[in-house]
């Protein structure tokens, strides 16, 4: 089974909830900027049994380069990191 593309998953939800494609990728389209309005403002945005994307900070560290070999820098950066929620890591395993 191959993975789900934007549009299947659209579908998807519109037959199981009722609503039309257009309602879906309305809710779809403002969740997501909502999350990353969130993540970026207060550092975490929580969806209650899915999970949370949380900002986080990455200290500066030594790395190498898989070419040469040598040891580089890795400069200090903030990532967004999604952390499962445990209700989803019951369900799926």
């Amino acid at each position: 089974m191959s993975k789900m593309t934007k549009t299947q998953t659209i579908r998807e939800l519109s037959d199981k909830s009722g609503l039309s494609k257009k309602d879906v990728t309305t809710v779809l389209d403002c969740l997501t900027t909502l999350a990353y309005k969130q993540v970026k403002t207060a550092g975490e945005f929580v969806v209650p049994g899915f999970g949370k994307m949380v900002k986080m900070k990455r200290k500066e560290r030594m790395g190498r380069n898989p070419a040469t070999g040598e040891t580089i820098k890795i400069a200090a950066k903030t990532v967004v990191k999604f952390r499962l929620a445990k209700a989803a890591k019951e369900a799926v395993l």
